[in-house]
């Protein structure tokens, strides 16, 4: 079979197309022959269908509403309300209607009995419009005689026998229809097989010759396949390739970023680091001094007040000296003297304790150096740190003084790391006098005071394992969006050059990684902010219940 195929195939090669062209064209055309004659036979069918349809539900529907119309009059009669006579009026228009419809659809189904249903009609309509008029009279007995009388039923019932021809007329005009339909169908049906029978011997010689051409074809495709799927494989190689690049372009981001971080941690603690070492020294240099002033008070004290009680024995014996030495006691002033040189020595005595103070201020904060963990006051620590920060409280030409308020409660020794924990209370507290000083800033500008900048350190123990320290203020407070950024390196809401962005990050990283604690936000626009440091005592490992710390939301 395969030889005949192929010689064929060479004999009809060049009009190969010609044929199938013609067999197209002729194909279309049987099939638009065949089409045209189903659509003309399905559109004469719905056609007839449709008003036989239509003309059923009328029918039907003329039924219903004389119906409708006989139990209004009749209900009103029995009730006496006149409720019913509206329903009636409003349904008689519709009967019209429908019967107007019905014979402009099929005039010839009522034309037999037309004029004798009509008048029996209007009969009914004249009598149940004399039974409305009677009830309107209250005589809703005669009425209801009326339409119950002989003569009304004899009307009712020639109106049923027409309506009923009419419904044998419309279903014989149905089934007359549905013959013609039928015979059409099967002429198309016979039409069709014909045309099948044509096209199937015609497509099976065409396919004969177009076989070959599609067997050349198909291996034509299946070199195109292997030459994709090589290039496919390729492909995929290359996207492997790009996901790997990808990948170590976002590690080498991601350690550049944390190289950017570490750089900063470190940078900043060194600076701590000189700085506690220069603050050590200065406070060490100072101390020595003061030390020697401080403890020589007490013998400038004593020799003072020998002196004076000598000038007091002298005058009590001698009450008037020499000329010479009267005009040397008018020239020193002796008695304001004797009454003003003890308040010096008092304030010079006041002066070193307040300086002795600061020193060792400067000294606890100083820790920075400090590698191992130490038993530490962290009250000593605060108020070490607002010391130092005390230059920035007070009243200032534009700036009222910030009032510190202090709750200390009962708290054991800590085993920290001093001096970064006292980084941690310089962030907190410079961010918290920043706040105050810029809303302040902003109020001064619109004249008006504000509430009296504070700052509340309040401190508690939580349990026999952590203890909690509060800073807060009741400045403007932050966003919802500000806090969720707060501990990210390098984020700020300072203008450019008054932050870097790493100082409550580093803060962050103290208390987590270096106190197994927990650094906490709590804030609102107009609120304030409140930040809540949780320290366990000891720093080695210690189990505990987990309610017992405390709620990260208030």
């Amino acid at each position: 079979m395969k030889l005949p195929l192929l010689k064929l195939h060479r004999l009809t090669h060049q009009v190969l197309m010609y044929i199938l062209t013609m067999a197209v064209a002729f194909s279309l055309l049987l099939v638009a022959l065949g089409s045209w004659n189903s659509w003309q036979i399905a559109n004469n069918f719905k056609f007839g269908i449709t008003t036989d349809l239509q003309l059923q539900q009328l029918s039907g529907q003329i039924i219903h509403l004389d119906e409708v119309l006989t139990m209004s009059a009749r209900m009103a009669a029995a009730t006496g309300d006149l409720k019913w006579e509206t329903r009636y009026a409003s349904f008689e228009p519709k009967l019209s209607e429908a019967i107007e419809t019905a014979i402009a659809l099929a005039p010839e189904a009522y034309e037999s009995h037309a004029e004798r249903t009509d008048a029996a009609n209007e009969q009914l309509i004249k009598l149940e419009a004399t039974a409305f008029q009677l009830i309107r009279e209250n005589q809703d007995a005669e009425a209801l005689a009326l339409l119950f009388s002989d003569q009304y039923e004899i009307q009712k019932q020639i109106y049923a026998d027409g309506m009923r021809q009419t419904t044998q007329t419309l279903a014989k005009r149905v089934e007359t229809n549905i013959e013609a339909y039928g015979l059409s169908l099967s002429r198309s049906s016979l039409f069709s097989f014909i045309s099948f029978l044509v096209l199937m011997v015609s497509w099976i010689l065409i396919l004969a010759l177009i076989s070959q051409y599609i067997e050349s074809r198909q291996r034509a495709e299946k070199r195109l396949r292997t030459a994709k799927s090589q290039l496919e494989v390729s492909h995929a190689q290359i996207a492997v390739s790009e996901i790997a690049l990808r990948h170590q372009t976002a590690e080498l981001g991601q350690a550049l970023q944390k190289l950017k971080e570490t750089q900063s941690t470190i940078i900043q603690n060194e600076k701590m680091s000189s700085l506690g070492h220069l603050v050590a020294g200065i406070a060490h240099e100072i101390n020595n001094p003061v030390s020697f002033i401080y403890g020589n008070i007490k013998y400038l004290q004593n020799y003072f007040d020998e002196l004076l009680a000598s000038v007091a024995i002298y005058q009590k014996y001698y009450p008037e000296p020499v000329a010479e030495i009267c005009t040397h006691q008018a020239n020193i002033e002796l008695d304001f003297l004797q009454e003003d040189l003890p308040k010096i020595i008092d304030s010079i005595r006041l002066g070193t304790k307040r300086i002795q103070q600061i020193v060792l201020s400067l000294r606890n904060f100083s820790r920075m150096n400090e590698a191992d963990c130490k038993n530490i006051d962290i009250h000593e620590g605060l108020d070490s740190t607002l010391l130092i920060l005390q230059h920035r409280l007070i009243t200032k030409s534009s700036y009222p003084e910030i009032e510190v308020v202090k709750k200390y409660g009962d708290l054991p020794l800590i085993e920290c790391y001093g001096g970064l924990l006292n980084q941690v209370f310089m962030n907190i507290l410079s961010n918290a006098i920043d706040a105050l000083r810029d809303k302040q800033l902003s109020y001064l500008s619109q004249n008006n005071l504000g509430d009296r900048p504070q700052i509340t350190v309040q401190t508690s123990a939580l349990n026999s394992h952590y203890i909690e320290i509060s800073i807060s203020d009741n400045a403007d407070g932050m966003s919802k969006a500000v806090q969720e950024k707060l501990f990210e390196p390098f984020f700020t809401t300072k203008p450019v050059g008054k932050g870097t962005g790493m100082g409550l990050s580093i803060s962050h990283q103290i208390i987590v990684e270096k106190h197994k604690g927990k650094l906490l936000c709590f804030s609102s626009p107009g609120t304030g902010t409140e930040f809540v440091i949780q320290l366990p005592i000891v720093q080695t490992p210690v189990r505990h219940s987990p309610r017992q710390m405390v709620s990260e939301s208030r």
